[in-house]
């Protein structure tokens, strides 16, 4: 592929980018509203036509790392494994 085809490639995706990013802020306005809706009207369910829409308060338990590396060091150290990735970005 020529440098050119690249930097095609590349102004496509940057506009591609840009209309997600509008998608993405439109649909979480949306459904900013709709949450809005169901805590007025104090629901975690809500019907709407052929919808099943739910907004339900979710606890979970998670390892708190930061905090057991700084009471077990030592021990932290002897699980970490180090891994390996690639990042594509474009400036």
């Amino acid at each position: 592929m020529s440098n050119t085809e690249i930097t095609a490639k590349v102004r496509r995706m940057k506009r591609l980018q840009a209309k997600a990013e509008q998608l993405n802020t439109e649909i979480t306005a949306i459904q900013d509203e709709i949450k809005a809706v169901m805590l007025e009207q104090d629901t975690e369910e809500l019907r709407a036509g052929e919808y099943k829409i739910r907004y339900a308060l979710i606890t979970s338990n998670r390892f708190d790392s930061k905090a057991f590396r700084a009471s077990y060091d030592a021990l932290y150290q002897q699980f970490v494994k180090p891994t390996t990735s690639r990042r594509f970005s474009v400036a």
